[in-house]
């Protein structure tokens, strides 16, 4: 896991991987098990540069970031003792050092062939093209940020104890 330098809130993780290995699954049961988990795609993520974070018009994995004064605001309450972040972006560099813990949700590629097969043909992943970049960053890991890896082809309840006794234990 990596340890951030500059933490300013209570307690901050990230929860990344490639698109279907379950971010926004995971941030939607840790929510309902009372937990502050941001849903990083809804609530942070926008097209703009991933060096300036200048916004730019249309839509490309390559623009996915994230708004990182909103990120920090999140970051900085004290009010929870746990915040999560679920998502992916592509200014991650420039944000990491805000977290206590980064988890990387690991699955199969039959898994994530499945998952893929089962989205909405209005989500992202759901285009012959999208499909074929979400299969050749599960191969490189290009884009993700080194982190704990924590099996994701479980059951979500699993994942999430998983991610939670985890995260128990850094306060130990």
């Amino acid at each position: 896991m990596i340890k951030g330098g500059n933490k300013v809130g209570r307690r901050n993780y990230l929860i990344e991987g490639v698109s279907c290995s379950g971010k926004t699954s995971v941030a939607t049961e840790l929510n309902c098990r009372g937990y502050q988990a941001i849903h990083g795609d809804r609530v942070l993520a926008y097209q703009g540069d991933p060096q300036t974070g200048q916004p730019l018009e249309g839509s490309c994995h390559q623009h996915h970031i994230w708004d990182i004064n909103k990120l920090r605001a999140y970051a900085e309450d004290q009010r929870q003792p746990v915040t999560f972040f679920c998502g992916g972006s592509r200014n991650f560099q420039q944000f990491l050092h805000l977290f206590d813990g980064v988890f990387v949700l690991d699955v199969s590629r039959e898994t994530l062939c499945r998952r893929l097969d089962e989205r909405p043909a209005d989500e992202f992943g759901a285009r012959a093209e999208e499909r074929q970049l979400i299969l050749r960053l599960h191969e490189t890991e290009e884009d993700i940020p080194d982190g704990m890896r924590i099996n994701a082809n479980v059951p979500l309840h699993a994942l999430v104890d998983d991610i939670l006794s985890r995260v128990q234990a850094d306060f130990q």
